[in-house]
């Protein structure tokens, strides 16, 4: 299996609300930790450690500084966390 860089989320804007309400109460170090486990429930669902290599090195970012360059493949459709 290979990652999907294009959009592939059903509903994303129902996901991102999903998200936001979740995480809505919750302090900084709260939501980080929810972030967390989020990523490793998600990573078990992908389970392929080659997919999920390639998807810590697209997230990094040092990926962003390349992909600004025009260096890096891109994850079309994902924004970058500031």
């Amino acid at each position: 299996m290979s990652l999907i860089l294009t959009p592939n989320i059903e509903r994303p804007d129902c996901f991102y609300e999903a998200l936001t309400v979740a995480q809505r109460d919750l302090s900084e170090a709260a939501a980080n930790d929810m972030n967390a486990r989020l990523v490793l429930i998600l990573a078990n669902q992908v389970g392929c450690l080659e997919d999920l290599k390639q998807a810590i090195e697209l997230a990094s970012p040092a990926a962003l500084l390349d992909e600004n360059a025009g260096d890096a493949p891109q994850a079309s459709g994902f924004a970058a966390a500031e």
